[in-house]
């Protein structure tokens, strides 16, 4: 005869059982309520699949070097690495100087004159006390004394004044590199900051989409405080 059921056994049977027809039985009347004029947004977000529909996937403007940090790293742990990276571009800048840099803002010097004669026959090499190949200069700008009086320290030699170059110019290639990692992981400290903000039960509103340097804008709902 085999194994009789126990009433435990049946009671769950008949509890699935119930479950299905209560389940058939909200989906009926919920078909014929149904306004046939009525719309959905999940109408055109989904697609059909294997019968099933089944929402599409919308593509969010993050690289791939972006989602591996995204997934194995905290906000913290980005937030500390980029902290410490601006800390190395300042320490940098600070060796260089930024002396020829393209970007750099050029500093102004007025002279004052008393007559218009003066005007047209100012010599600004001979008003500094300085050679005339060493005008364009904003810092080692020594005068005709110190050159005639001083002899010249340093590199002298075209070898050594190219190498020197050589050297500076890789120097300002870090420091290029560098303002470009620290911008990246600004961007994705905000993107990080962005998900976690996602999970705040206020109504919010999208303004701007994410892209590759940017993080999604969102709009919350001011809530007031008691």
């Amino acid at each position: 005869m085999g194994l009789l059921e126990k009433k435990k056994d049946y009671k769950l049977r008949a509890d699935d059982y119930h479950k299905k027809q209560n389940t058939l039985a909200a989906l009926r009347k919920k078909a014929l309520e149904k306004n046939p004029d009525e719309f959905y947004f999940k109408m055109i977000s989904s697609k059909l699949e294997d019968g099933v529909h089944v929402l599409k996937k919308t593509e969010e403007e993050v690289t791939e070097e972006q989602k591996k940090v995204m997934r194995t790293q905290d906000i913290r742990y980005v937030e500390m690495k980029r902290v410490a990276e601006a800390k190395k571009i300042e320490r940098l800048k600070g060796e260089l100087h930024l002396l020829d840099a393209e970007n750099k803002q050029k500093n102004k010097h007025t002279f004052f004159v008393d007559s218009k004669k003066e005007v047209e026959t100012f010599n600004l090499a001979s008003h500094l006390g300085t050679d005339p190949k060493l005008v364009d200069r904003v810092y080692n700008r020594p005068t005709l004394q110190t050159l005639e009086t001083k002899s010249i320290k340093g590199a002298v030699k075209p070898n050594i004044i190219k190498k020197l170059a050589k050297q500076r110019k890789h120097q300002y290639k870090i420091l290029s590199q560098r303002i470009d990692r620290e911008k990246k992981m600004f961007v994705i400290s905000q993107k990080i900051q962005s998900r976690k903000d996602l999970h705040d039960k206020n109504k919010k509103v999208k303004v701007k989409k994410e892209t590759p340097d940017r993080a999604a804008i969102y709009k919350f709902e001011s809530k007031r405080k008691r």
